[in-house]
């Protein structure tokens, strides 16, 4: 039987061109998963015959085991493997002695693995499968206890805001309600839960946009991308790139008001000749997407956009 991949890394050679890889450069990829985007800087570093450095983060150490026992990653000597969430990506560059970066790279996607693990709870696919989809394992919030414990206002801003469901109101009244028979602990007992008030016509796109607003109040995603973009000014070298690929629009509009303006909230700052003061210049004007090529080879990098900036000097 042919093992499923961990992870297809999209639009790798767009993101690799955007780091602008020098032979000494010292880079980090904050989302290892299968080791795709890592491996295609440590080979561009390669090739320049240079002694750059890459930093790989993951906090899930599924990720990092996958990786150590990896030969051609665990014994690259340019490689630094970090079982840390990248919210912390400046205490770590000080513990590795690393200083400044000229590159900053994130894939915001899930991993396959993630997906097409049952036990791990992130797709509803798996009916019996346990509500877990915790990233960092050792992190005392699963979707289940989350779901026993939140309270209905919190539950429907979390279904309103992060999964754009109309319905959302609706829903947590619902798991509220049902919770008091028995925990909401599996899929199939969820989705029998929310069905109600789901759409068939909709059926499996309203359940992903569930399943993902559950999935970023575990791992709280969005917090973690806000700390990330903006420790990012401290972190990179004048004229370091910053390249993030996102995947839906709640991370998208993080982005791109923090290229544009160089803040989260998209609040231009001028100067006395009305020129932006923004730390950063964005490199394209328009995100990145994948061709039909690429969506054709990973469907699932259909939703993918990939923003561009450079600290200025």
């Amino acid at each position: 039987m042919t093992e499923l991949p961990y992870h297809i890394p999209a639009l790798l050679e767009q993101s690799l061109d955007a780091l602008n890889i020098k032979p000494s450069g010292v880079y980090v990829d904050c989302t290892l998963g299968g080791g795709g985007h890592t491996r295609g800087i440590l080979k561009r570093i390669s090739e320049t015959g240079g002694c750059g450095r890459l930093l790989s983060f993951d906090q899930d150490m599924d990720a990092i085991e996958r990786a150590m026992s990896d030969k051609e990653l665990s014994g690259n000597a340019s490689l630094t493997l970090v079982h840390g969430n990248f919210r912390f990506l400046r205490n770590f560059l000080r513990f590795y002695d690393a200083g400044e970066v000229d590159g900053i790279l994130a894939d915001l996607g899930v991993s396959f693995h993630h997906f097409d693990d049952p036990e791990r709870g992130f797709s509803f696919r798996w009916e019996n499968g346990e509500l877990d989809m915790r990233m960092n394992r050792n992190s005392p919030l699963s979707a289940a206890k989350l779901l026993e414990e939140a309270t209905t206002e919190h539950l429907a801003d979390i279904f309103y805001l992060y999964g754009e469901l109309r319905q959302a109101r609706q829903m947590a009244s619902a798991i509220v309600k049902s919770r008091q028979e028995a925990p909401i602990t599996t899929v199939s007992r969820l989705i029998e839960t929310v069905r109600p008030f789901i759409n068939p016509r909709q059926e499996k796109k309203e359940l992903a946009q569930l399943f993902q607003a559950l999935r970023i109040e575990v791992n709280g995603e969005l917090d973690a991308l806000r700390s990330l973009l903006e420790q990012s000014r401290q972190a990179l070298k004048p004229g370091g790139r910053l390249a993030i690929i996102t995947y839906h629009s709640l991370e998208d509009r993080l982005v791109k008001n923090f290229l544009r303006t160089g803040n989260i909230e998209g609040k231009e700052n001028k100067d006395f000749f009305g020129r932006n003061l923004s730390p950063f210049r964005p490199i394209t004007s328009k995100p990145i997407i994948p061709d039909a090529e690429e969506v054709e080879r990973n469907p699932r990098s259909r939703s993918a956009k990939l923003r561009v900036g450079e600290k200025q000097k």
